[in-house]
């Protein structure tokens, strides 16, 4: 079989401390059970002999805060499987909230590791809202069907903290919720399938989104290493390292243990479970507790959500006087885990998980495997595990006498106790193995692949028309090319000058034949490469060749006459004339004293069931085109295409059409005529806001970066921590 009819699957998981062994779960907020599954779920698929290679990308970090582990690039994680780590932003460790400027840079640098490598991923797995934007542009790029599973949903949290009683503006400046929801609702457009943990994921909670379609919703329960999670042993004198750890805050440790393991999260309402413990008399009296809520060398060094509720469980078990009865230990190892669980199982303790919202479950799954009970929040994944495992019992999580009860019945009724526990271990080998997972998963996979059949863009080595360039200058024609004639001639002449290591292209809102007129009018010559309408069309050189794979590509989803009927009522939107529009670009004249803004435009279609990109230029042009196309995504597919680094692409523009292509890797400059709209970008390393006008503009940006000569390539990193926020 040739190495590019094997499979290759390519799973993102853009944030948090991923590495092979001894992952810090509980760290931070960040750093949880999303980040075993990604290392689980990459170690099964390529144990599967369809598999012949799985990468695990995320971000390389390098910060003297955290473990060197972070900064190496490649971490083997077992056959067939490694960690690939891509630059993405500023050296240090960012809290997920602060990563999204710095998403695009992470598309392009890992653009660029697959250009080294030669080889496309046969499908593209992104994990939470941000590897979920990562995934839809890389897979975008590459016409590769991607997958997509969020593990927490920005709409549902956004609600959650409303009733609350938090304020939209403060969930907005915390968690950046708006651009979390928006990147969800990209991802679930571009995905042939999404996995879901559990049916009321499903149903509760993907069914608030705008483009919700149930026939591609997969609900795959996440898997247990079960070689590493089994039930208790009865060897006497069995005693695990972490033993050491619980004894100093035990006064009997003979008795069972009611054992949670979670981060410390205010969602997952460790301080309830504490208060149903210590006020329930009779269970204070029967059990330990044993909380372990992550690592942590000193608490005041720890982020403002987990230092208070370490804070809060310290209060109470002061309060209460629960000393003596309570364990709630510093620090622990990866392979300390399942010793919890069976040091547990052993004292004939049960596990208590009384998260507010709990869509995942995983240790429930690595409780029930290890023979131990549950007591678990009666929301989205307990629902399911106890019901396919009937080990144990739901509760309220607000609830905290109920909870204290049901924990006390758990641990009295030793019969019950020994049905749950062997309910919990079969149900586990039944329901929850990784090669059960990994089986439903690929036939998904499958079809998604026969869907996409053969015409996606591939690595393999290819002859350019472009291959004497090492370089591209790309530039948008109307008030940046064009509006200075002599200032237009200088920058042709230049270019003329630079001979055959510079490619000159454009990238355009007007239709082909538009911009060859316009082209005439101007005496330019025709470039190498244009990209016109706005991205949705790409021609090659003197003869104007079309580019067929690109239009193949962004007609995926494409419906003009729905996206026409559907527009056809909204007020202050009228439809251009016919040189306005193209095959794959619908545009109108948009009047914003009427009509509503272009993101409610946008969420208009989506509820309508259509899949469409919206852009609007300079708050008086508003094109509808498919959802693949735009000026920045054609642009990064010609220089994949051509094997022009994007360091080495500078783009030139003045509107709102033209951010995508001025955002991430490419150098960019923006002329002094530029719209208000481009403001936002001002302080970007790779964004330079010249002080002349139209081609003037991009000669200065060409000096500024020395384009012509050596070029100068600013580092990523912000200049400032506005930059980064």
């Amino acid at each position: 079989m040739a190495k590019h009819d094997r499979r290759y699957i390519m799973l993102i998981s853009v944030h948090g401390l991923i590495r092979g062994e001894n992952l810090e779960l509980g760290r931070d907020a960040d750093t949880g059970g999303q980040t075993t599954y990604v290392v689980e779920l990459a170690r099964a698929l390529a144990r599967n002999p369809d598999v012949e290679r799985v990468d695990l990308v995320t971000r390389l970090v390098e910060d003297s805060k955290v473990s060197g582990d972070y900064a190496k690039p490649f971490e083997e994680i077992g056959p067939k499987a490694q960690i690939v780590r891509i630059r993405c932003g500023p050296r240090r460790y960012l809290a997920k909230e602060r990563l999204w400027p710095h998403l695009d840079s992470f598309v392009d640098n890992l653009l660029h590791y697959l250009r080294s490598l030669r080889w496309a991923p046969d499908l593209i797995h992104g994990h939470y809202a941000d590897a979920g934007y990562v995934a839809a542009r890389v897979s975008g790029v590459l016409n590769t069907p991607m997958a997509f599973t969020g593990h927490s949903l920005g709409r549902v949290k956004r609600q959650r903290l409303l009733d609350g009683g938090s304020k939209i503006e403060t969930i907005e400046k915390r968690y950046n919720i708006s651009k979390r929801i928006e990147a969800e609702e990209i991802a679930i457009d571009n995905a042939s399938f999404v996995v879901a943990s559990t049916s009321q994921e499903v149903e509760q909670q993907y069914a608030q989104y705008d483009n919700y379609q149930p026939q591609r919703m997969q609900v795959i329960p996440p898997g247990v290493d079960l070689a590493r999670f089994t039930p208790v042993s009865r060897r006497e004198g069995w005693r695990p390292p972490v033993l050491k750890r619980l004894w100093p805050f035990l006064a009997d440790t003979d008795k069972p243990m009611v054992l949670a393991i979670s981060r410390a999260d205010p969602r997952k309402n460790i301080a309830a479970l504490v208060r149903a413990f210590a006020e329930h008399e009779h269970l204070r009296e029967l059990a330990n507790l044993v909380i372990v809520a992550g690592n942590r060398d000193d608490i005041r060094e720890l982020d403002k959500g987990a230092r208070d509720v370490m804070s809060e469980l310290l209060m109470l078990v002061d309060y209460y006087d629960l000393y003596g009865h309570v364990a709630y230990p510093k620090h622990h190892e990866r392979d300390d885990v399942p010793d919890l669980y069976r040091l547990a199982a052993r004292s004939r303790g049960v596990f208590v998980n009384p998260a507010l919202t709990e869509p995942f479950g995983l240790t429930l799954i690595e409780a029930a495997a290890c023979g131990l009970p549950i007591v678990a929040t009666h929301d989205g994944g307990p629902r399911d595990i106890i019901g396919h495992c009937g080990n144990g019992v739901l509760i309220d999580p607000l609830d905290e006498p109920a909870m204290g009860a049901a924990i006390h019945d758990a641990l009295a009724d030793p019969e019950r106790w020994r049905r749950w526990s062997r309910g919990g271990t079969r149900g586990a080998q039944k329901f929850y193995s990784w090669d059960g997972h990994v089986e439903r998963y690929l036939r998904y996979a499958r079809a998604a692949l026969a869907q996409y059949g053969r015409g996606r863009v591939t690595y393999a080595s290819r002859k350019s028309r472009l291959v004497t360039a090492d370089r591209v200058l790309v530039a948008d024609i109307d008030d940046t090319l064009t509006g200075d004639a002599p200032a237009l001639r200088r920058l042709v002449e230049r270019l003329g000058q630079a001979g055959e290591k510079v490619a000159f292209g454009i990238a355009t809102g007007r239709s082909m034949a538009m911009t060859e007129e316009v082209l005439a009018k101007w005496k330019v010559p025709t470039p190498q490469l244009l990209i016109t309408s706005v991205g949705s069309a790409i021609h090659y050189g003197p003869k104007l060749m079309h580019d067929r794979s690109w239009e193949k590509h962004i007609d995926y989803q494409w419906q003009p006459d729905r996206i026409r009927e559907a527009m056809a009522d909204l007020p202050g939107i009228e439809p251009q004339g016919p040189e306005g529009q193209d095959t794959y670009k619908i545009s109108f004249l948009f009047d914003r004293d009427e009509a509503m803004p272009a993101h409610q435009v946008h969420r208009y279609l989506r509820r309508a069931g259509i899949r469409a990109n919206v852009i609007l230029s300079r708050e008086m042009f508003l094109d509808i085109l498919p959802i693949r196309a735009s000026k920045g995504m054609a642009l990064r597919y010609l220089c994949t295409k051509w094997n022009i680094p994007l360091e080495r692409c500078l783009a030139a523009g003045d509107s709102g059409n033209d951010i995508e292509m001025l955002n991430g890797n490419t150098l960019a400059v923006v002329v002094g005529n530029h719209a208000e709209e481009l403001e936002a970008l001002r302080g970007a390393p790779r964004i330079y806001f010249a002080s002349a006008h139209h081609a003037a503009g991009i000669l200065e940006g060409v000096d500024y970066y020395d384009f012509l000569g050596d070029i100068r390539i600013p580092e990523m990193e912000p200049t400032n921590e506005a930059i980064a926020v």
